[in-house]
């Protein structure tokens, strides 16, 4: 190994060297001749400066989630609306109704309308879990673009318009006499109950899922249009049960579907479809509210 020079040595430092700056470290550095470093010649052309490449993170998916999170998602619900009424089932027999058996308590409508509220809060704790925790997503409403509109009143009003409208076209629509969400209007306390879920927490969830999840996922893959009619005809599957498939009634869930949906492409807000859902569910309740004397003669309704 070839010893470092010295201030005696005839390669130390020149003081011409040190003040030009052309030889700022020693030629001999642990037995390494460095390259002579060529000297900079003038240019006409404009100096472009080099930016320091770093790699650049990827912008996150909108939506954060997929079409598996969808799935399992619904397939929790199935799950969750299982649980949550066999678990009011089983508290309802434990304290009001000691001597009867499950199968007759399932058949209150009271005991399903709790057991769907119920339900409700459990997917809804999921979807939480979903956006935040599984796909990281601090804000949940900034994730599912809740974004409250400025004007409410306004979707307040397109809710209240779209079911006057729609209950006009029902006339004109073959439906049933009697279907099975009637069985829900047999007494005051399940017309109230099923009315206040109807206005509440039922048009919440619905949005959530619908236009908050599903919608989304389904707009990226295969565009807006086709995305806004699947979403409305899985709405309206969703109640075609309750509807026993009778294509009137369901056509009206489908066209209402299909509203909610334009509203939620077109203004990017899920509280939005919210508004008009309740307000739209909200003008049906008070209707029968009104028909009904106060729900104490339901059987108004089937006149």
């Amino acid at each position: 190994m070839t010893p470092l020079p010295d201030d005696s040595s005839e390669h130390a430092l020149k003081p011409s060297d040190a003040a030009t700056g052309t030889d700022a470290i020693p030629p001999l550095v642990w037995g390494l001749t460095p390259s002579p470093v060529p000297e900079e010649q003038p240019s006409d052309e404009p100096s472009i400066p080099v930016l320091a490449e770093f790699p650049l993170e990827a912008a996150p998916p909108d939506p954060a989630w997929n079409g598996w999170d969808v799935l399992r998602l619904i397939c929790l619900t199935i799950v969750a609306l299982f649980v949550g009424v066999f678990a009011v089932l089983l508290i309802a027999r434990a304290t009001m109704y000691p001597h009867r058996g499950l199968g007759d308590i399932a058949r209150n409508p009271l005991i399903i309308v709790a057991g769907q509220s119920l339900a409700y809060f459990l997917v809804f704790a999921y979807m939480y879990v979903l956006v935040t925790r599984e796909r990281r997503r601090p804000d949940f409403f900034t994730a599912i673009h809740w974004n409250w509109p400025a004007n409410v009143i306004v979707y307040v009003l397109t809710g209240f318009i779209l079911s006057v409208a729609l209950q006009a076209l029902a006339h004109f629509l073959p439906i049933p006499k009697e279907l099975p969400i009637d069985s829900f209007f047999k007494t005051p306390a399940e017309a109230w109950a099923l009315g206040l879920l109807s206005i509440t927490l039922a048009p919440l969830m619905e949005e959530l899922f619908f236009r908050g999840f599903l919608y989304p996922v389904l707009a990226r893959k295969i565009g807006v249009p086709t995305a806004i009619f699947l979403t409305a005809s899985s709405f309206a599957l969703l109640h075609g049960a309750q509807l026993m498939f009778s294509w009137g009634p369901v056509l009206v869930i489908f066209l209402v579907g299909m509203v909610l949906t334009v509203v939620r492409a077109k203004t990017n807000s899920v509280a939005a479809g919210v508004i008009i859902h309740m307000a739209y569910n909200g003008t049906l309740t008070i209707a029968m509210f009104a028909a009904t004397d106060g729900f104490r003669h339901l059987e108004k309704l089937n006149q």
